[in-house]
């Protein structure tokens, strides 16, 4: 303990004489802690004298750190200011006796005080330890301050005190792993190791035997030290990552490219809503990951991949078998169930888990997904059930959409099975109501419900999808739509230019057969960032989404991909398949568009205005260059019948929807239904200038950007503040 140790110091600089005279006066002295708990108010200036000597030692002020071990390598991180000062005011109180739990890092971790150990609430992550610190060393190879433990910084502390309070310097101090600590003054203090054997410090050989320096107090080491997060959390996002563990091109886990798009956030919320914090109105967003990779890759399927791999070229195979057949696994409705329970299952736990930690929260849930996760995430979405009074208010809402020939009667659902030889069924959809329109709603799982047998509903089902069968039907045009009820929810439609009616199509029959979960809240929008919904249901053999389709319980949707992603495909083409349109351009967060891009800009429509004005004066030209130097917005929207030459793959901003307000009167707008209410679903990023130099070579960077881009998450909080009345300072160019 510390006392056995403390008396084992001694002065290995001072003479025989000095000892007892050094033992006496720091019996006399009370310890660091003892000091620090029981130091007086400031002196009046008639006690200023009598506190001379001990008015020169200041006890220490401590902080509280956490050890982050990465890759073997350990580092010592400083909590925020406001965790260390919540840690800091239990341990006074004499709480790290009790087994006490302080919350820090906004929740996410707890610390366990009599223990010294910090561990994740909401996710798995091995427990790291927590030192009160107040005495840190640096060797020649260390990058930043080492703390010392805690029994060692007392012994220091109190040697430091003494030789303030003595004015004796220059002291050795030896420690039984005969480490000497020299205190030459209060701004030089030396740590210098034994030569011979190694050490608790765990130094390197070549770095034994020179001096190590040492310093009192966080206040001179130089740490970031962070504020803390704002106490008040307005919104809850779940962040589903895609395919294999790795979420970044560093190789990085979901939760800690999670944890930068959470610091992204804050930061953008700084300079963006300031106005807004600085009236209280709000506090700031949470988002947490949802982890799915694992629990599929612990069913044993690795086990058996393993037997069956080829030995050659192990580290492709092996990578492959990790990440890649994630897609495959999503497509097999035994492993598809997997993955769609684990995420259900875990967002309903993390909201669940959130709620009991936060009783008081009040704000509403998005979900947002990368790469496959959005995908995982838009099949749960559609298979959600809406609550009966919207769905009836749903049926009002789109009652006049609907043709004459979708109200078909009981007796022609009658003459449907009569013609499928099943009429002995007759009786059962008769008493359900089920009419023509019903029975084109119907999934496998509504007939199964009703005790329709395998065989009978194989057969109706078929009939449904049938293109042949859906022709013989007299009272279905070709060109009518019918819409699908909120509960089943299939936003998908048939293809009408290749023979086919308008049918909107069953989930069980376009998506992986697997029972979907209902989640226990109602997301308020779903983020998809580089995401491949949009080609998985093309292959499926979807081409359209009906235009007065939402998802079910979710009213927000936004599509969001950087220009070289190889993995993201757009939405809004299939719900408007007659008009060509580009996305919309993400506003650069700090205004204006990137300035290689109003260059490019510029310097096509000019080419263009060459062409198009032969006999022009250069003065024309110049003009339609200058022109394109104005914000983003403006850039986008003149010469509108240039665009067919100026808009290329690279340059996904010209388009008349981002006109300012006085062009957008002019301009016609376009619809694209009701998936994202009523708004535009399908945002570009801005690629970065060496970016353009080369698509391929930056084209897996672009499928793994989302987590540092500052863009992306102001898109995000404008729209999530945007549901609670909350503005941007400055409202961006481009902004809806």
């Amino acid at each position: 303990g510390p006392r056995r140790r403390r008396s084992r110091l001694g002065s290995a600089g001072g003479g025989a004489g000095e000892q007892p005279a050094r033992r006496s006066s720091s019996s006399s002295i009370m310890s660091a802690r003892e000091q620090q708990q029981a130091q007086p108010p400031p002196a009046a200036p008639s006690e200023a004298a009598e506190l001379d000597a001990a008015n020169r030692y200041e006890a220490v002020v401590p902080h509280w750190f956490y050890c982050k071990v990465t890759d073997s390598r350990e580092r010592w991180v400083p909590f925020s200011t406001q965790d260390s000062d919540r840690l800091e005011e239990a341990y006074s109180a004499g709480r790290d006796k009790e087994d006490v739990v302080v919350p820090t890092s906004g929740g996410r971790y707890d610390v366990h005080l009599k223990r010294r150990q910090r561990e994740a609430v909401y996710w798995e992550e091995e427990a790291s330890e927590v030192r009160r610190c107040t005495w840190f060393y640096k060797g020649d190879k260390d990058n930043k301050y080492i703390p010392y433990s805690e029994s060692f910084s007392e012994e220091l502390e109190e040697a430091y005190m003494v030789a303030v309070t003595l004015d004796e310097w220059k002291k050795k101090l030896e420690s039984p792993n005969r480490e000497i600590i020299i205190l030459h003054n209060p701004k030089l203090m030396v740590h210098y190791q034994p030569v011979a054997i190694s050490d608790d410090w765990v130094s390197t050989p070549t770095e034994q035997g020179r001096p190590r320096t040492v310093k009192r107090g966080v206040e001179n080491i130089a740490a970031e030290i962070p504020n803390g997060e704002p106490l008040q959390i307005d919104h809850l996002v779940f962040v589903v990552h895609g395919i294999g563990p790795a979420c970044d091109i560093r190789f990085r886990s979901i939760v800690q490219c999670v944890n930068d798009f959470r610091n992204v956030s804050l930061s953008m919320l700084q300079a963006h809503f300031k106005k807004a914090q600085e009236q209280q109105q709000i506090g700031r967003v949470e988002f947490l990951p949802v982890n799915w990779h694992s629990s599929l890759h612990s069913t044993g399927v690795d086990v058996d991949l393993e037997r069956i791999t080829l030995p050659s070229i192990n580290r492709l195979r092996h990578f492959i078998n990790d990440t890649i057949l994630d897609v495959f696994f999503y497509n097999s409705s035994t492993y598809c169930q997997t993955i769609v329970d684990t995420v259900a299952s875990e967002m309903n736990r993390l909201y669940q888990l959130f709620m009991q930690r936060n009783p008081l929260f009040k704000g509403g849930v998005s979900i947002a997904g990368h790469s496959l996760g959005s995908l995982i995430l838009f099949d749960l979405l559609t298979n959600q059930k809406a609550a009966p009074e919207e769905e009836e208010e749903e049926e009002h809402s789109t009652e006049g959409s609907r043709t004459a020939s979708s109200h078909g009667g009981i007796e022609e659902v009658k003459e449907i099975l009569k013609k499928l030889e099943l009429s002995e069924y007759c009786d059962v959809f008769e008493k359900e109501k089920m009419d023509r329109q019903a029975l084109s709603l119907c999934t496998e799982k509504n007939l199964k419900e009703m005790g329709i047998p395998l065989g009978p509903r194989m057969k109706i089902l078929h009939y449904l999808s049938s293109k042949v069968e859906m022709q013989d039907q007299s009272a279905a045009g070709p060109g009518h739509s019918r819409e699908r009820g909120a509960e089943q929810g299939s936003p998908l439609q048939r293809d009408p230019d290749d023979g086919r009616s308008c049918q909107y199509r069953d989930v069980a029959l376009g998506q992986v057969s697997a029972n979907y979960p209902q989640l226990n809240y109602k997301p308020s929008i779903f983020f998809a960032f580089g995401s491949p919904i949009g080609m998985f249901l093309t292959v499926r053999g979807v081409k359209r989404i009906n235009p007065s389709y939402s998802l079910p319980t979710c009213k927000g949707f936004f599509n969001i991909f950087h220009p070289f992603d190889p993995v993201a495909y757009r939405i809004e083409p299939m719900i408007v398949p007659d008009l060509e349109f580009e996305p919309m351009l993400l506003p650069h967060h700090k205004g204006r568009k990137r300035m290689h891009l109003e260059l490019k800009e510029g310097l096509t429509r000019m080419s263009v205005d060459l062409k198009n004005n032969l006999l022009g004066s250069l003065r024309v030209a110049w003009q339609s260059f200058t022109r394109a130097q104005l914000p983003a917005i403006e850039a986008a929207t003149t010469d509108a019948e240039t665009e067919p030459e100026a808009g290329t793959e690279k340059q996904p901003d010209a388009k008349p929807e981002e006109a300012p307000a006085a062009v957008k009167e002019e301009a016609t707008p376009i619809n694209v239904g009701r998936l994202n209410g009523g708004n535009r679903i399908d945002y570009v990023l801005q690629e970065k200038p060496i970016e353009s130099f080369n698509e391929y070579l930056f084209a897996l960077q672009g499928h793994l950007c989302y987590w540092e881009s500052e863009d992306t998450v102001l898109l995000v909080l404008k729209e999530i503040y945007q549901t609670q009345g909350v503005m941007l300072d400055q409202p961006l160019p481009g902004s809806h």
